[in-house]
C-alpha cells in the first residue's frame, strides 16, 4: 500500500463523493471535487514511474479508478435536469455516455485477453489525449451547469455565453470521436495480437 495506490484509493473515494453532489445539482462543489479527482489521476503515475513504485495492486487500481471516474461522470452528467424548455445544459447526451463507457467496457475485455496470453497492451498516445479531452469535455460540462438555477430548472440570472454553449459542444462531440478513435486503435492491436499468438 504505497503512496501512488493510497492516490489511487483517494481517486475512487472522491470519485464517489463527487457523484453524490453533482446528483444534488452542487456544481460548483461538483467542479472543484472534479478537478481534484483528476488531477490525482497524474500524481499517481508520475510518482510510480519516478520512484519505481509499480505494483501490481497498482496495475489493476488504477485503470479501475479512471474507469470509474470518467464513465461515472458522464453518466451523472447525462442524467442532469433538463431545463423548463426541454434543453440539456450539461451538454452530454445519453448517447455520448453509453459510447464512452462502453469503449472502456471494450478495452478493459480486449486487455485481459490479451495480456493473459502474455501480449503487450500497454496505454498508447490517443488513450491519454482521450482522457483528457473527456476531463476537458467533463469540466466544461459542470462549468455550464453552474449557470442553472436547480430551484426551478433555468438559468439563474442569464444563460451562458453563446461562445461557451457551443465550445461545449464541440469539446464534447471531440471527445467523443476521439473515444472511438482510440478505440478503433485499441481492436487493431487486439487484432495484430491474436494473429501474432496463432
Amino acid at each position: 500500500m504505497n503512496i501512488p495506490n493510497q492516490v489511487t484509493i483517494s481517486r475512487i473515494m472522491m470519485s464517489v463523493v463527487l457523484f453524490f453532489f453533482l446528483a444534488l445539482g452542487w456544481y460548483k462543489i461538483s467542479l472543484v471535487l472534479f478537478v481534484l479527482t483528476a488531477l490525482t489521476d497524474w500524481i499517481d503515475g508520475y510518482w510510480a514511474r519516478k520512484y519505481g513504485q509499480i505494483t501490481q495492486l497498482g496495475r489493476v487500481l488504477d485503470p479501475f479508478a479512471d474507469k470509474l471516474f470518467i464513465c461515472g461522470t458522464f453518466v451523472f452528467l447525462a442524467a442532469a435536469p433538463r431545463l423548463a424548455d426541454g434543453s440539456a445544459p450539461a451538454g452530454i447526451t445519453a448517447g455520448m455516455a453509453v459510447v464512452i463507457l462502453g469503449r472502456e467496457l471494450l478495452v478493459t475485455a480486449l486487455r485481459t485477453f490479451v495480456e493473459q496470453r502474455g501480449g503487450d497492451f500497454s496505454a498508447n498516445w490517443t488513450g491519454k489525449w482521450k482522457m483528457a479531452l473527456q476531463c476537458l469535455a467533463a469540466g466544461w460540462s459542470i462549468v455550464h451547469l453552474s449557470y442553472v438555477d436547480g430551484s426551478h430548472l433555468a438559468w439563474r440570472s442569464a444563460a451562458p455565453p453563446e461562445w461557451m454553449t457551443h465550445g461545449l459542444t464541440v469539446v464534447a462531440w471531440g471527445a467523443v470521436l476521439l473515444t472511438l478513435y482510440s478505440g478503433w486503435i485499441y481492436v487493431r492491436t487486439a487484432i495484430t495480437a491474436f494473429r501474432s499468438a496463432k
